[in-house]
């Protein structure tokens, strides 16, 4: 009775690490040679294993990038919810949309084109994300006495995390045009609503 669970439990345990390895290895190949580049057979080679075990874990193409989707979705949220936490949640969520997080994020969205699965799981966590995104941006904004009618939070928001984007689209196919400008004007919009932190700690040192 003891052996027989234990070996269930091993048996568990390795199926669980296999399907790990080919989710992080598809992320990977995307991440590195694009969405089109994730066939089963690429995935198995970079996972290490036989291109029949990636079938049996995932019956269909469609099922695998689901699970790396939602496997990133999450730790992307996980991640959001800890920037929320620190002394400067704005700058936080503006480094967090600027990560390969948000690189293979813009490959499954490429990728929805072509596959209605993930297209709507991709609006699911779009708006997810984009709902606390929004929640804090607006804080901010009414902490500072700005006008959300004038600038509403949503719409700042969106530039915010569209910017971060682009840019990083960009500096992948080696565009740089503009970049240190636009990164500036980011920086001066997120410190007027935030004090950085070597100002918070000089003005406590005077006091």
């Amino acid at each position: 009775m003891s052996s027989s669970t234990n070996g269930q439990g091993s048996r568990g345990g390795k199926e669980s690490t296999t399907r790990a390895s080919l989710i992080r290895a598809t992320a990977q190949i995307m991440l590195e040679e694009g969405y089109a580049a994730a066939t089963s057979r690429r995935v198995a080679a970079k996972a290490g294993v036989k291109p029949a075990l990636v079938h049996y874990y995932f019956p269909s193409m469609d099922d695998l990038f689901l699970a790396v989707l939602r496997d990133g979705a999450e730790a992307n949220l996980a991640r959001q919810r800890q920037a929320l936490t620190d002394d400067e949640p704005l700058h936080a969520l503006w480094r967090l949309n600027s990560t390969h997080g948000a690189r293979l994020f813009m490959e499954f969205i490429a990728l929805a084109n072509h596959r209605k699965a993930i297209r709507s799981e991709i609006v699911s966590y779009a708006e997810r994300f984009a709902d606390i995104e929004e929640s804090v941006v607006a804080l901010a904004m009414r902490a500072h006495g700005v006008d959300v009618a004038e600038f509403p939070p949503v719409v700042m928001s969106m530039i915010i995390t569209s910017l971060a984007r682009i840019l990083l689209l960009e500096r992948g196919l080696g565009i740089t045009r503009g970049h240190a400008e636009a990164e500036a004007f980011i920086r001066q919009y997120l410190e007027r609503f935030e004090i950085p932190r070597s100002d918070r700690r000089d003005a406590q040192r005077v006091t």
